[in-house]
């Protein structure tokens, strides 16, 4: 089962390395005489291809003469050592890296490395050390993704980090996807509360095949903020056909401090909107050399076909049982075990804690290569490499722009290392209105979407039994009756789920947060209202 779920987990990690940006090339006679190591390998790109080139990129000699290979020809090297090769160089590079460039080429050795240890066949004595060794390098592939990310060059800041992010990943989808059909919007509880991804899925099962969503929530959005987004962030060219606004009472609350908003108002960013320039990607492809990597292909049955076969990796029930498994696992450690510190630092800025950092240091393999395979030239003393915070909020993310969080609320246990606020002193609540600067946003983004003609679905995101005290019960009750009565008066669809599932804390992360199993029950809910007219797919391309 183990195996199994290796030969997935290195399928899948492939898929999301090559949309990330590690984009390797695979044609046929474009192999480059240059050293991995520059700029041209960074910038690969990809097309079909019938074959590979069958020269290892550790054994390029500009001496040594080139052989002619047919396109029938399938590889022969030993993938032991050809990952042990790649994986030596991506350890070597990444002692020195400190560029985006650098990270990419060595996030590409890295899928090299695992893709060739794969590839030692089930039947090899050495199969069961190379299984622990792509689980070993998919880490370190992960970290230099992480590590390329954080030295992105990014247009002014808006002082929130979630927000760049997720502003750079919403122009980064438009430009290759095309603007969604179906835009999510809100706060945190929107970040986690509605997947994408079994919005789509539970769509087309419904009848609505084809439509493209993506989830452009932010930490503490207010009303102010989501006014914010659509009418001066975003061009009118990348606006939805269709917005989900998910969230609740507290975003509507003009009685608390809007700190989020504030910090955004006072940004770099913002300052640059005002001058009437909007942060833009580039719009044309960069000019680059292509360097061409390769990948073992099947050899006469050293390498079975069949490993990454759906039926090989068992019925989909047996896959649902793993995933569980997997998604048990996790919880019971310390991956989600508490909520996620937030640091202050700055005005909506999140940082990481110390111990928090340690966790996406990068384990030097320069000695047990070394030691391993002796024909290999020993790895210099790695240098002390500077660890650059990476929110693990953007980290968790996914491309549509969810952010999936496995831990399942247990009230005998979440307030063990925390405080309970009621209510009554929750700052959320704080001189509680539900007029105001938020009511007049909230109207601003009513009166914007309706002269775009963009249907609105406003839900109210469910909550726990736990939270729901005197105070924000009562509450709750008036932004219900508000929301029903402004639906009527303007137009668009409110769809109540607060008090869905009270006492369901297995799809909550927090008492007011769903995870990941919630935020697939929502969606499925969405999906399965039949009063929802939602719009024909009309994006330009697809999101995987």
């Amino acid at each position: 089962m183990i195996r199994r779920y290796i030969a997935n987990l290195s399928t899948n990690i492939f898929k999301r390395t090559c949309a990330a940006g590690t984009v390797l090339a695979l044609t046929l006679g474009c192999s480059s005489t240059k050293p991995p190591n520059t700029e041209a390998a960074s910038g690969a790109i990809v097309s079909e291809v019938q074959a590979q080139s069958l020269e290892p990129l550790l054994a390029r000699n500009p001496k040594k003469t080139k052989k002619s290979v047919s396109v029938s020809s399938c590889t022969q090297n030993d993938g032991f050592t050809e990952a042990i090769s790649f994986a030596t160089q991506a350890s070597n590079l990444a002692q020195s890296a400190n560029s985006k460039q650098d990270w990419d080429e060595v996030a590409g050795l890295w899928v090299q490395a695992v893709a060739w240890m794969q590839a030692v066949p089930p039947g090899s004595p050495k199969r069961a050390f190379a299984e622990k060794k792509v689980v070993e390098y998919m880490r370190n592939l992960a970290y230099s993704q992480q590590q390329a990310g954080a030295n992105r060059q990014t247009s002014a800041s808006f002082s929130s980090d979630l927000l760049n992010e997720q502003l750079e990943l919403y122009l980064s989808y438009v430009a290759t996807v095309g603007p969604p059909d179906v835009l999510i919007v809100g706060s945190s509880r929107a970040l986690q509360g509605v997947d994408p991804k079994q919005l789509k899925q539970s769509l087309a099962a419904n009848g609505r095949p084809g439509l493209t969503i993506f989830n452009f929530a932010v930490n503490g959005a207010t009303a102010q903020v989501v006014d914010f987004q659509l009418r001066r962030l975003l061009k009118p060219q990348h606006l939805p056909q269709m917005i989900v606004w998910a969230d609740g009472v507290r975003a509507f609350n003009s009685g608390r401090a809007d700190r989020t908003f504030n910090s955004i108002v006072a940004s770099e960013g913002n300052q640059l909107l005002a001058a009437g320039i909007r942060p833009k990607l580039s719009e044309d492809e960069p000019i680059i050399i292509p360097q061409c990597y390769r990948f073992p292909q099947p050899c006469r049955g050293n390498f079975q076909k069949s490993q990454l076969s759906t039926a090989s990796l068992g019925t989909k029930s047996e896959l649902k049982a793993r995933s569980d498994t997997n998604v048990r696992n996790r919880v019971s450690g310390k991956d989600f075990a508490s909520k996620p510190r937030f640091i202050d630092q700055k005005p909506g800025f999140f940082g990481l804690s110390d111990n928090s950092a340690k966790k996406y240091e990068l384990k030097p393999i320069a000695t047990s290569i070394a030691f391993q395979n002796a024909q290999y030239i020993p790895l210099s003393t790695p240098a002390t490499m500077a660890i650059r915070p990476v929110s693990e909020l953007a980290d968790s993310i996914d491309s549509n722009g969810f952010m999936p969080l496995s831990a399942r609320y247990n009230p005998n246990t979440y307030y063990d290392d925390r405080a309970y606020v009621s209510g009554q002193y929750d700052r959320d609540y704080e001189d509680f209105n539900l007029g105001g600067k938020q009511a007049q946003a909230f109207n601003s983004v009513i009166a914007f979407v309706k002269s775009r003609k963009i249907p609105l679905v406003f839900v109210n995101l469910p909550l726990t039994e736990d939270y729901l005290d005197g105070t924000r019960r009562s509450a709750e009750q008036q932004f219900r009756q508000r929301m029903q009565q402004l639906s009527r008066q303007k137009g668009f669809a409110f769809r109540d789920f607060s008090q869905r599932w009270p006492n369901r804390n297995e799809y909550f992360f927090d008492p007011s947060h769903l995870n990941k199993f919630g935020a697939i029950a929502v969606s499925r809910l969405l999906a399965a209202d039949t009063s929802i007219t939602w719009p024909r797919p009309k994006s330009r391309g697809i999101d995987g």
